[in-house]
């Protein structure tokens, strides 16, 4: 029987690992620390990689490595052969959730932090106890991709990066709807909110990035419609008690209304113009992809959020 060998025009495994850890890490001390090789190899190999592939393959930028258009194009197909030939090999070790002991890193923006976290920490309570969790806050959507980037966190959940990296995966798990929200016995209430009684309110308008002009504002200017502010902040959960306690009305995700002590007090109304609804993602860098124990906490969270989902009584 005749064998024929493939010709790999001098790339050998090593150099495609060197090529995923610089994808991953975008700083060659740290892809030299991923691989176990000095500073000086892990450069020799990167000199090497830009002869075989005929491209600089990496630009030095201000946040570290800039990989060029030929890097990003080869970098999915690298990194997943690298797992499935390391998979063959050696095999992914049973990971048992009752019997880990490991403190695993979340990040997460407030909303689901209010609306996911405690019941992430019930089910970490029955599945696994002797996992424990160590909870970082991020508030703009690009800061999940610097804190997995960094190796700061385990895994994020928020709304997914503006940026699509190839070494930044997402999975959609939660998806919630906004509604306007009024004091139940105010007047307003009582007649119902079609658009002329919206544009008569005044309005709390929730921007984490100090804006006064928020998606709702931009809808309105579409429709030739304007809206009165009376007050900004950027905490969404704060916002049910103060309308409770006032005659403004505020626009925000139902979820929020839900988890609020204040939902009592509330009446919740389809807003008069049509606003999208925003997907909740669990988000997780590409070297944590075929970890055990990662890929269990990503499918506890999603577990998780679909009970929240079925949950949610219809507005």
């Amino acid at each position: 029987m005749y064998i024929r060998l493939m010709d790999f025009h001098g790339i050998d495994l090593n150099l495609l690992a060197a090529f995923d850890a610089l994808m991953d890490e975008r700083n060659v001390t740290r892809a030299a620390a991923r691989v176990g090789v000095s500073q000086p190899a892990m450069s020799a190999a990167l000199a090497r990689l830009r002869v075989l592939l005929k491209d600089p393959l990496f630009l030095r930028g201000a946040q570290g490595l800039v990989p060029t258009q030929r890097a990003r194009d080869v970098a999915e197909p690298v990194s997943r052969a690298l797992r499935e030939i390391e998979s063959a090999l050696v095999g992914a070790p049973a990971f048992v959730p009752g019997r880990a002991r490991m403190t695993v890193t979340l990040g997460l923006s407030d909303y689901p932090a209010f609306v996911l976290l405690p019941g992430v920490m019930k089910a970490l309570a029955d599945q696994a106890p002797g996992v424990s969790l160590d909870v970082r806050a991020f508030s703009g959507r690009d800061s999940a991709v610097d804190l997995l980037d960094a190796g700061t966190v385990d895994a994020a959940i928020g709304i997914a990066p503006t940026r699509q990296e190839s070494r930044i995966l997402t999975r959609t798990v939660l998806r919630d709807e906004f509604v306007t929200i009024l004091r139940k016995d105010s007047p307003s209430a009582r007649r119902g909110l079609g658009l002329k009684t919206f544009l008569a309110l005044e309005h709390v308008l929730v921007s984490p990035e100090g804006d006064r002009h928020g998606l709702v504002d931009q809808l309105l200017a579409q429709a030739g419609q304007r809206r009165t502010l009376r007050m900004t902040l950027p905490q969404m959960f704060a916002t049910p008690a103060i309308v409770a306690g006032t005659d403004l009305a505020a626009t925000v995700l139902r979820q929020v209304v839900l988890t609020s002590p204040a939902r009592r007090k509330l009446v919740m109304f389809p807003p008069p113009v049509p606003v999208p609804g925003i997907a909740f993602d669990v988000i997780w860098h590409r070297r944590n992809d075929a970890h055990p124990a990662q890929r269990w906490l990503r499918s506890l969270v999603a577990e998780v959020a679909a009970t929240v989902s079925a949950a949610a009584p219809a507005p």
